[in-house]
């Protein structure tokens, strides 16, 4: 019994045509470039990475060269396993629908690789259409009203910046020290739209009181990261950003 199962694990082979792992190879590029499309003309980030962009197109072939080598061979499967476990990857993916992409030319991959073309196709063209449809859709930004400025304009700018957004502004960070004060508000688009609709600014309207140092009002999206807001409101050097 336990030779049997040794020649069943070792003598499988996964030997393809070379006409069968071009006709792979060919379905992995082909729709590894439709991904690249997909990827390009759906990503509405303020940073655009070409060489990610390029990087889903190699995995694509990448994945697939694997399952050619891989076929049948289950003995074959379990090293490639563990070759491959020692890789990690410690860049993070700031955006979700990378990783997104990321599986999904792995799928690509595997299904071009085991010559499953139609399910490769069909997924790969459902989810094409989706993205045409709902990848432009835009995130619910939120802004940051950061205030710096002196104790003796603490009441000032609370009840200013309340009056300004009719009482809807979530005050999110209060930090006092002996001399200086800074607020940090949470607004929403719709909120700073109106109050700029009517014609006067928020930073008009705070610079006015006596003792505000600086006034920053920051697009609060998936771009900026938690780590970065946390270090910017920690400095004590208030910039503008744009």
């Amino acid at each position: 019994m336990k030779e049997a199962l040794l020649n069943y694990f070792y003598n499988q082979t996964g030997d393809l045509a070379i006409q069968d792992m071009l006709l792979n190879y060919a379905a992995a590029l082909v729709l590894g470039v439709i991904i690249f499309i997909s990827y390009r003309y759906s990503h509405s980030g303020a940073v655009y990475s070409a060489r990610f962009n390029v990087s889903l197109v190699m995995l694509t072939i990448v994945t697939t060269l694997v399952m050619n080598v891989i076929g049948n061979n289950v003995a074959l499967s379990l090293g490639m396993v563990g070759a491959l476990s020692i890789i990690r990857f410690r860049t993070a993916i700031k955006d979700p629908r990378d990783a997104t992409y990321i599986f999904w030319t792995i799928a690509v991959g595997i299904c071009c690789g085991v010559s499953e073309y139609l399910i490769a196709a069909m997924g790969t063209g459902i989810i094409f259409l989706f993205l045409l449809v709902f990848g432009s859709v835009k995130s619910n930004d939120r802004y940051l009203l950061i205030i710096h400025g002196g104790r003796s304009a603490e009441s000032a700018i609370e009840t200013d910046v309340l009056r300004c957004f009719d009482g809807n502004a979530e005050m999110r960070v209060k930090n006092t020290t002996v001399e200086s004060v800074e607020y940090i508000y949470e607004l929403s688009k719709r909120m700073v739209v109106k109050a700029q609709s009517r014609g006067s600014s928020i930073t008009d309207i705070l610079y006015k009181i006596e003792g505000v140092a600086a006034v920053n009002l920051v697009c609060q999206n998936e771009e900026i990261s938690r780590g970065w807001i946390k270090s910017f409101i920690k400095a004590t050097d208030i910039r503008a950003l744009c």
